[in-house]
């Protein structure tokens, strides 16, 4: 028999109570039913165990349990909503919120939520606690939740002189050192516009670049010395990209900054997952279909502030700008 997501009906309850008579483990009454066996082992410990269950009792007990549904947590807690609201309204994710609230209130766990509650607050429309249009502040901005899915992304033909990422140092796949970049171009609509994107791959630290005058060649390569003086000289260590057209004067650009430059696969965008999903963050920001020649330098700058201020699961909660600064710090000492 399939398994059924429905409830348990009196039917369903009584065959239940028939196998618990018979001394029927609960695996062998689960298959009878075409359910899973925690949910006949929940049926069965929530209405008084294997000696005590009563079919009609428990499927009264489940009609009252459904008549008094239990508030949602952000509406009995106006205080813990207020704390969410201002985090999605700085473009936090629920995870990140949910995590700064435990970090934020060690003691308190009554002032906690996990991210699935806000997640389910957020899309279930009149009941949740939270407000509706905060859906837009979302990375996706989805109206609905569901699975995410990447496209395969065409990439152009090789480049001369290039360096594999197969001869990538050991020290940057383990991200041990410092100093090491991944970078890319975000497209705007129909790829007439584009933004740089780079980030250190220790610390998640992000900069983005303007290219107000086109993606050719040398507006990318213009733009990336622009960023790396910015830099302090022992914090560039090397940059890796794809085999787009956009870096044929990678060259040029090792000799002019000494930085090493070194190439993904064909069509291998997860060889440089730090950056890809840095793009994914940054198209909250910058939706498909945006004209990026009209995003401003000091835009720029503000969505990369954002991102850097951000708590980051895999930084242990801390943001990419403490992490960074504090490299920083010891780069100097």
């Amino acid at each position: 028999m399939a398994l059924t997501r429905t409830r348990l009906g009196l039917e369903q309850r009584e065959a239940i109570s028939r196998g618990l008579a018979a001394g029927d483990d609960f695996a062998v009454i689960a298959r009878r039913l075409g359910r899973p066996t925690s949910t006949v082992s929940r049926e069965v410990g929530r209405c008084g165990g294997r000696g005590r269950y009563r079919a009609a009792d428990a499927h009264r007990s489940a009609g009252e349990r459904a008549a008094r549904p239990k508030q949602r947590k952000l509406l009995r807690c106006p205080e813990i909503a207020a704390e969410v609201e201002a985090g999605l309204a700085e473009r936090w994710s629920p995870q990140q919120i949910a995590a700064k609230l435990r970090k934020d209130h060690p003691d308190e766990p009554e002032r906690r939520v996990s991210h699935e509650t806000i997640y389910s607050s957020l899309y279930c429309q009149g009941r949740g606690g939270l407000r509706r249009e905060l859906i837009a502040a979302l990375r996706t901005g989805r109206a609905r939740r569901r699975p995410r899915t990447r496209a395969e992304q065409a990439r152009r033909g090789g480049l001369p002189n290039m360096v594999n990422i197969s001869e990538r140092p050991a020290e940057v796949a383990d991200r041990a050192v410092p100093g090491h970049w991944e970078g890319d171009l975000i497209m705007g609509a129909f790829n007439r516009s584009a933004i740089v994107t780079l980030i250190e791959r220790q610390s998640r630290y992000c900069l983005l670049g303007d290219l107000p005058d086109g993606h050719t060649a040398e507006e990318v390569y213009a733009c990336l010395v622009e960023l790396i003086q910015t830099l302090p000289a022992n914090l560039v260590r090397s940059l890796t990209w794809d085999q787009g057209k956009e870096m044929a004067m990678h060259r040029q650009f090792s000799v002019d900054t000494g930085v090493d430059v070194f190439f993904c696969d064909p069509h291998s965008p997860w060889q440089r997952p730090t950056n890809e999903n840095m793009n994914g963050l940054l198209r909250q920001y910058f939706p498909k279909g945006t004209d990026l020649n009209r995003i401003s330098r000091d835009h720029l700058d503000f969505v990369a502030a954002q991102l850097n201020g951000r708590p980051r699961k895999v930084l242990n909660w801390d943001s990419a700008a403490e992490v960074y600064n504090g490299l920083v710090v010891a780069s100097a000492a």
